[in-house]
Protein backbone atom coordinates (compact mmCIF):
# COMPACT_ATOMS: atom_id res chain seq x y z
CA UNK A 1 0.00 0.00 0.00
CA UNK A 2 1.16 3.55 -0.90
CA UNK A 3 1.47 6.25 1.95
CA UNK A 4 -0.74 9.36 0.57
CA UNK A 5 2.86 10.99 0.67
CA UNK A 6 3.75 9.35 -2.20
CA UNK A 7 0.44 8.69 -3.82
CA UNK A 8 0.00 10.64 -6.76
CA UNK A 9 -2.79 13.28 -8.52
CA UNK A 10 -3.56 10.79 -11.02
CA UNK A 11 -2.99 7.17 -9.49
CA UNK A 12 -5.93 9.11 -7.09
CA UNK A 13 -8.18 9.74 -10.40
CA UNK A 14 -7.68 6.01 -11.00
CA UNK A 15 -8.94 4.80 -7.85
CA UNK A 16 -12.14 6.75 -7.72
CA UNK A 17 -13.90 4.20 -9.89
CA UNK A 18 -13.14 1.06 -7.87
CA UNK A 19 -13.64 3.10 -4.42
CA UNK A 20 -16.92 3.94 -5.15
CA UNK A 21 -17.63 0.46 -6.22
CA UNK A 22 -16.49 -0.87 -2.56
CA UNK A 23 -17.90 1.71 -0.74
CA UNK A 24 -21.64 1.68 -2.34
CA UNK A 25 -21.50 -2.27 -1.40
CA UNK A 26 -21.11 -0.89 2.41
CA UNK A 27 -23.11 2.16 2.59
CA UNK A 28 -25.07 5.35 0.72
CA UNK A 29 -21.86 6.92 -1.24
CA UNK A 30 -23.19 11.00 -1.97
CA UNK A 31 -20.26 11.83 -3.24
CA UNK A 32 -16.53 11.17 -4.72
CA UNK A 33 -13.39 13.06 -5.11
CA UNK A 34 -10.21 13.64 -4.59
CA UNK A 35 -8.27 15.59 -1.75
CA UNK A 36 -5.02 16.09 -0.49
CA UNK A 37 -3.58 14.09 2.45
CA UNK A 38 0.22 13.92 4.13
CA UNK A 39 1.77 15.89 1.03
CA UNK A 40 0.37 13.21 -1.43
CA UNK A 41 -3.55 12.64 -3.08
CA UNK A 42 -6.07 10.36 -1.43
CA UNK A 43 -9.94 9.84 -2.56
CA UNK A 44 -12.17 11.25 -0.38
CA UNK A 45 -15.61 9.37 -0.17
CA UNK A 46 -18.35 11.16 1.50
CA UNK A 47 -21.34 8.94 2.61
CA UNK A 48 -24.95 10.04 3.45
CA UNK A 49 -25.10 8.29 6.94
CA UNK A 50 -22.29 6.20 9.18
CA UNK A 51 -22.59 2.18 7.68
CA UNK A 52 -23.37 -0.44 9.97
CA UNK A 53 -21.75 -0.73 13.31
CA UNK A 54 -19.90 -4.56 11.85
CA UNK A 55 -19.17 -2.63 8.94
CA UNK A 56 -15.14 -1.94 8.64
CA UNK A 57 -14.51 0.62 5.96
CA UNK A 58 -11.13 0.08 4.19
CA UNK A 59 -8.31 2.57 4.48
CA UNK A 60 -7.23 2.04 0.87
CA UNK A 61 -8.58 1.21 -2.57
CA UNK A 62 -5.66 -0.42 -5.26
CA UNK A 63 -2.85 1.18 -2.63
CA UNK A 64 -4.24 5.06 -2.57
CA UNK A 65 -5.92 6.25 0.75
CA UNK A 66 -9.16 7.00 1.49
CA UNK A 67 -10.93 9.89 3.49
CA UNK A 68 -14.20 9.08 4.37
CA UNK A 69 -16.83 11.51 6.11
CA UNK A 70 -20.60 11.48 7.12
CA UNK A 71 -21.99 14.39 5.15
CA UNK A 72 -25.27 13.79 5.20
CA UNK A 73 -27.95 13.36 2.26
CA UNK A 74 -27.39 15.95 -0.32
CA UNK A 75 -30.28 18.15 -1.23
CA UNK A 76 -31.23 21.08 -3.68
CA UNK A 77 -31.25 24.63 -2.21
Amino acid sequence: MAASSETTLEQARAAKKQAEAVFSAMATVVGVGVTRKDGGYAVKINLAAAPPTDTLLPESVDGVPIVSEIVGRLTKH
